[in-house]
């Protein structure tokens, strides 16, 4: 059984092991047959005649060895078997020991049988929690039909113990707490075969399960035939399970065989009907049944209160909900913090505003302290309003009035007010929160950090993190991610990479999305080779690689004109057990596109088919750019048509694409058909579409077409780009109509677009090619006046164009004009 002497013949440390009396040594040797100086014989000594083997202390320095835990980890499975076996008939508490330290200390994964023999020895014990968490590892770790083989082990394994019938009843109810109900009624159907009889509360929690469906009769009248009689309890879920599934009828004649055979109402029973109707919406019935409960002399609890409550304030009914308050009070119960909850929730979900506060005066009038979350409920309901004073002035009122917000309100204030961008104030509550004596919480540092972060602020985002962790609050993830992804984003890569280092290296943070931020930042930025190592990092740490991390590398390899590289690693993605997803696929196609290589953009298309990945609007549209670029627009509709047929509706960008290549195509009628078809369909066209149309026209078409268009759009007080500005400038520039263009020129300024000197250069570079010097003049002095410096280029051009005219004079006047703007010009003279 056990491996040979000369592999395991060491010796333990004499300080741990010297005391073994010889008596011991015999017992032991009677246990496993192993030579005398065996590191395993002796541990398993111990284990056997220290009286305290299973103590905190002696785990504990058991725990610190090095040496033991190398020699436990070279045993085999049977070994371990027969260990826990053996173990089970001489002391169970040494068996139950010594699993639970090979499985929790040293990560040993146990066979079922060892499993099992450490159920029954806590079944024999009667350490129900115990066993039930037990089992219910066992059970997660075996999985969704996994009761046949377990059944089977029981049943030839384990019928001599005494504490079989318990291990087989705790297994069925274990299957059926964890949703696998299927497995509990095999386990169950099984017991029956064997004549043990489940217990009440595995039939309590198969009911619960089965509630929804027909079986929950079965279940019951197998209750009742088996003599456990069902309880208040079970009637209760047998009704709910009937209002589940809509049968009102027979949830009524049900409550009324039970009033006849039991003689008196079960108050259970009519709550959990009250119940059930109200969450069908019929509240009326609800009320009736509660009249029918007070009149067979059952007195109403508060939970039968509350169920009315809920009902109405749901169907909108909330002053009679509070007028059922008020009868609650005259029947001497109190309204507790349920009872609040649910009515302020009612004016939430209504939207009445002045219920709030209605809410807490009446719970001042009455003595009462609304808890945590009736502050919240009304404090979520101006957040989600986005009523941010609202929700500040109710903490203020409430203060006020000798409420004090606990830490979770003032969470949901802080998070609030990150929402709305006003980080400002959220500090300032935040150091209000520290001198009120509540200790502020990584989640309320995780709501400032991270407002902080997306508005830019990340240099301040860690320093106010650098000053948590001073407060001794441990970080989390979030946090991390919140900064690091502020740092790509505003663009100090050094910066996050030096974070990304000192996080992953010092706290051994193991988190996929950290490395998936920075491969994707560095893929962006074309530094693949970077995104590579990062990835290699990633997997020597033995961090598994999520389908984010490869669609990042593939997406840089894509940029970098890398394809053989991307097709690799699209291939590597199976070997980590990860599904190509629809980025992938779209992904390598849009490079295959960008290269002109259609057919194997189709290749692609038939493998996303195989491995059942359905195609999206960018991967058609992907598909439509490449054909068009080849020229093939019949085939470009075929597919735009196509995603009609497949239930997918083309997007903005998919219209855009289509009408850019018709104007190349010049079909001008299709594409102003599709565009009118694109808003009847609901969708908008943005200012893209509008570029397109407008450069289309002026390139392929007739520029006076355009500038209808343009007027056309102007009229509508639709926004244009500055892109179609441009773009009508540079056209009317080459077509020699300087005047047309100092026009457009000057509304796109006046419509508070951006001008830069490189908008400049373009335009006097045209108006020079056209040899209308005097009309470029005229932009330079524009140029001037608005405080723009000249570049070389721009001094350059004008210089070459008037010398090219024989024009001097004005050579000099530019020249003058350039010193008097600080301008020198000697090289370019």
């Amino acid at each position: 059984m056990f491996r040979s002497p000369a592999i395991r013949h060491r010796l333990l440390p004499r300080n741990i092991f010297s005391q073994i009396p010889s008596s011991a040594i015999s017992a032991a040797a009677d246990l496993v047959e192993c030579p005398e100086n065996d590191v395993i014989w002796r541990i398993l000594t111990q284990f056997q005649s220290h009286s305290r083997c299973c103590d905190k202390f002696f785990i504990k320095s058991l725990r610190h060895d090095d040496f033991f835990k190398s020699e436990v980890l070279k045993l085999s499975t049977s070994e371990i078997d027969a260990i826990v076996q053996k173990f089970s008939f001489q002391n169970s508490e040494n068996a139950i020991g010594f699993f639970f330290f090979l499985q929790n200390e040293l990560r040993i994964k146990l066979s079922r049988s060892s499993r099992f023999v450490v159920a029954h020895l806590l079944a024999e014990k009667k350490r129900l929690r115990g066993l039930r968490c037990h089992l219910q590892r066992v059970v997660e770790d075996e999985g969704l039909e996994s009761a046949t083989p377990l059944c089977e082990l029981l049943f030839k394994s384990y019928r001599c113990w005494d504490s079989n019938n318990l291990v087989w009843d705790m297994l069925a109810l274990v299957y059926s707490r964890s949703g696998m109900v299927h497995d509990s009624l095999v386990v169950v159907a099984r017991m029956k075969d064997l004549n043990i009889q489940p217990s009440i509360m595995t039939y309590h929690s198969l009911l619960h399960n089965l509630r929804h469906t027909d079986i929950i009769w079965d279940v019951y009248n197998e209750i009742k035939v088996n003599g456990i009689g069902p309880t208040e309890y079970t009637n209760s879920i047998f009704i709910d399970g009937l209002c589940r599934q809509c049968l009102i009828h027979e949830a009524i004649a049900f409550l009324c065989d039970l009033e006849g055979k039991e003689g008196e109402p079960c108050l259970t029973s009519y709550n959990t009907l009250m119940s059930g109707f109200c969450r069908l919406g019929f509240v009326d019935i609800a009320k009736s049944l509660f009249c029918k409960m007070c009149k067979n002399g059952l007195l109403p609890d508060t939970y039968s209160y509350n169920i009315l409550i809920h009902g109405l304030c749901v169907a909108g009914s909330v002053e009679e909900a509070l007028d059922f308050i008020n009868e609650m009070e005259n029947h001497g119960l109190e309204p507790d913090q349920v009872t609040y909850n649910i009515i302020a929730k009612g004016f939430r979900l209504l939207g009445m505003m002045d219920g709030d506060w209605k809410v807490t005066k009446r719970m001042l009038h009455l003595g009462s302290k609304p808890d945590f979350l009736t502050a919240t409920i009304l404090l979520c309901w101006h957040c989600q309003t986005g009523n941010v004073e609202a929700g500040l002035r109710l903490r203020e009122e409430m203060i006020s009035k000798g409420f004090q917000l606990n830490r979770i309100s003032y969470c949901v204030l802080l998070s609030c007010l990150c929402k709305s961008g006003r980080i400002a104030e959220a500090l300032a509550l935040l150091h209000e929160i520290a001198s009120l004596g509540v200790k502020p919480d990584i989640f309320m540092y995780s709501a400032i950090i991270h407002g902080l972060c997306k508005l830019g602020e990340v240099k301040q985002a860690v320093r106010l993190f650098n000053n948590m962790c001073t407060k001794e609050i441990t970080s989390n993830g979030f946090l991390h991610r919140s900064i690091l992804l502020g740092l790509c984003k505003k663009g100090l890569i050094f910066e996050a990479r030096s974070y990304f280092d000192t996080v992953t290296n010092r706290e051994s943070m193991h988190d996929i999305v950290l490395y998936n931020i920075m491969v994707d930042t560095y893929a962006n930025l074309g530094n693949v080779g970077e995104a590579v190592l990062l990835y290699q990092k990633l997997l020597e740490r033995g961090i598994a690689p999520s389908i984010v991390t490869f669609n990042s590398l593939i997406n840089g390899f894509c940029k970098t004109g890398k394809l053989v590289d991307a097709r690799q690693f699209l291939n590597n993605i199976k070997l980590h057990d990860l599904v190509p997803n629809v980025i992938t696929y779209t992904t390598i196609m849009n490079a295959y596109c960008d290269v002109g290589n259609i057919e194997a953009v189709f290749k692609l298309l038939e493998e996303m088919a195989t491995n059942a990945v359905e195609p999206n609007q960018v991967t058609y549209t992907v598909v439509m750019k490449g054909l068009c670029r080849q020229g093939k627009v019949e085939n470009a509709v075929k597919v735009f048509k196509g995603m009609f047929v497949k239930g997918l509706f083309p997007d903005q960008a998919s219209y855009n694409a289509l009408i850019q290549y018709l104007f190349k195509a010049r079909e001008f009628e299709r594409a102003f058909h599709l565009h009118d078809e694109m808003i009847k369909n609901g969708i908008q066209p943005n200012h893209i579409t509008y570029n397109i149309i407008i450069n289309g026209l002026c390139v392929y078409g007739n520029l006076c077409d355009a500038e209808r268009v343009f007027s056309s759009l102007q009229d509508q007080n639709i926004r244009l780009s500055k892109v179609a500005y441009t773009t009508l400038i540079k056209a009317n520039c080459a077509k020699g109509d300087a005047q047309k263009a100092m026009l457009l020129f000057r509304q796109m300024a006046e419509n508070g677009f951006e001008i830069s000197v490189r908008d400049y250069s373009a335009v006097i570079n045209r108006l020079c090619k056209r040899s209308l010097v005097k009309n470029a003049m005229e932009f330079v002095r524009m140029m001037l006046f608005g405080g723009l410096g000249l570049d070389q280029q721009i001094c350059s051009v004008m210089i070459h164009s008037f010398d090219q005219i024989g024009d001097f004079a004005s050579v000099f006047q530019f020249y003058a004009l350039t010193i008097k703007s600080g301008f020198y010009l000697s090289r370019i003279i």
